[in-house]
């Protein structure tokens, strides 16, 4: 059944289907070669819609692939299970000088799930993705054949595994390059801007100069201000003479599970109001920890909770350079205009470097994510117009975070599926694959 740990964090849609463990490296899978069922690998469902369901079939609970194999403290190159924790990745590396080279807005994803997903995070600009640091890696397939991938070995299947959502087999251990780091800390400024215009302006200059960076936008302001937020960029911070900031490692849990959504537009107007004007001048400036400054909402645990039983949607698309500013003023006034949107919304340039991933999701452009709470066919037929937009503008939507697009615009936006088609492990399958594809 889709509840507890077998559900996506969007907690959409509902599927029913059982989970089978996978605990050592060097087993087969717990596959019997004549079952007619499809299999997914499962890492800790923190994928927002169905990439990580497998409706009808089997899921593979690769969580306890949980092990280090070897970690050298010289050159940054770690090897582990694909089970491992980003958190429990930085509880390792960070007290020895290195920190992920690409992370998402979660550090509770598996190396695996960073891998299928392609994650990327605040320096893409700087550093690609994910997959972009992966030197390689071992893919166990449902009938038991064993590849060693990279790019010079298996290359294809390289390709295809990192932003291969799951599909071609098991990643059972992977090998990754980390970035040197002084201390666990980053040097940070966040920045109150206007509008839209002057967003552009500050993420530009700020690319050349910080290696992370993003804003913080209120979806419901309109007219002049629309697009206004805060800019967030920062950099490892300096070695520090004497005492870092004290750190509280204490969270927060949400303490239950209410019938409704809890974010409407009273509670969403209220919130962006006082967040924007959170400090008292423009700018701000100092240390922070690596926590807080990537992984804010990792301090409430179970915060999707706040939607209510019926889930939500995150949607995060993608414009290229030429389109980007006419299509995301546009996307932002239709939201602001149908006065919907969530806490959390999230505006970001992508840089230029490419992903080894045959269907990974940043391209040169803007990126804008956001949720929205679950309101049925109302909400389903807002985020088709939004897909229109985004395919005007030559963008696409990304596929870890998407529990709804259609076929149509995933396949204009990711032409390469079919060339994905050929790599795909025969008895793998997803909720999202035979969704935007028709497949099995």
């Amino acid at each position: 059944m889709n509840s507890g740990r077998y559900q996506s964090w969007g907690r959409y849609p509902a599927t029913e289907q059982t989970a089978r463990p996978v605990v050592w490296r060097d087993d087969r899978l717990p596959v019997e070669p004549d079952e007619g069922l499809t299999f997914l690998p499962f890492g800790n469902g923190r994928s927002y819609g169905d990439v990580c369901l497998n409706d009808g079939g089997v899921l593979l609970d690769c969580r306890s692939l949980d092990r280090f194999i070897s970690f050298d403290e010289v050159t940054g190159v770690l090897r582990c299970e694909a089970g491992v924790l980003l958190s429990e990745v930085l509880r390792l590396t960070v007290p020895k000088g290195w920190f992920l080279s690409a992370t998402p807005g979660t550090q509770f994803a598996t190396i695996g799930g960073a891998i299928a997903n392609d994650v990327h995070g605040k320096n893409h600009h700087d550093a690609g993705t994910f997959g972009s640091n992966v030197r390689r890696f071992e893919l166990l397939r449902t009938d038991g054949s064993r590849l060693l991938c990279s790019p010079s070995e298996n290359a294809e299947m390289f390709c295809a595994t990192i932003g291969g959502l799951g599909l071609t087999g098991v990643v059972v251990w992977a090998e990754v390059q980390l970035r040197q780091v002084n201390n666990a800390f980053v040097d940070f400024e966040l920045i109150r801007y206007a509008n839209l215009d002057e967003f552009f302006e500050l993420a530009r200059e700020s690319d050349r100069t910080f290696e992370h960076t993003v804003a913080w936008v209120d979806c419901l302001a309109g007219g002049d201000n629309l697009g206004r937020g805060l800019f967030m960029r920062g950099n490892p911070a300096q070695p520090v003479d004497g005492r870092l900031p004290k750190v509280s490692e204490r969270n927060l849990r949400f303490p239950f599970d209410p019938p409704f959504t809890l974010v409407n537009s009273l509670t969403l107007k209220a919130f962006n109001y006082v967040y924007y004007h959170k400090q008292i001048s423009d700018s701000a400036s100092g240390l922070m920890h690596y926590r807080k400054f990537f992984y804010p909402l990792d301090s409430i645990q179970q915060w999707n909770r706040i939607y209510g039983s019926k889930g939500f949607f995150q949607y995060q698309c993608v414009i290229p350079l030429g389109e980007m500013e006419f299509a995301i003023r546009e996307i932002l006034a239709k939201i602001a205009k149908e006065n919907v949107g969530s806490f959390l919304a999230v505006l970001k340039l992508f840089g230029s470097k490419q992903s080894p991933g045959l269907l990974s999701f940043p391209m040169p452009g803007a990126t804008l994510a956001l949720d929205f709470p679950n309101a049925g066919d109302k909400t389903l037929r807002f985020l088709d117009e939004l897909d229109e937009i985004t395919l005007s503008g030559g963008g696409r939507v990304n596929p870890s975070k998407d529990a709804r697009m259609s076929a149509k615009i995933f396949q204009a936006g990711f032409p390469n599926w079919t060339q994905m088609e050929n790599l795909i492990d025969p008895r793998i399958s997803s909720s999202f694959w035979r969704r935007v594809t028709g497949g099995k």
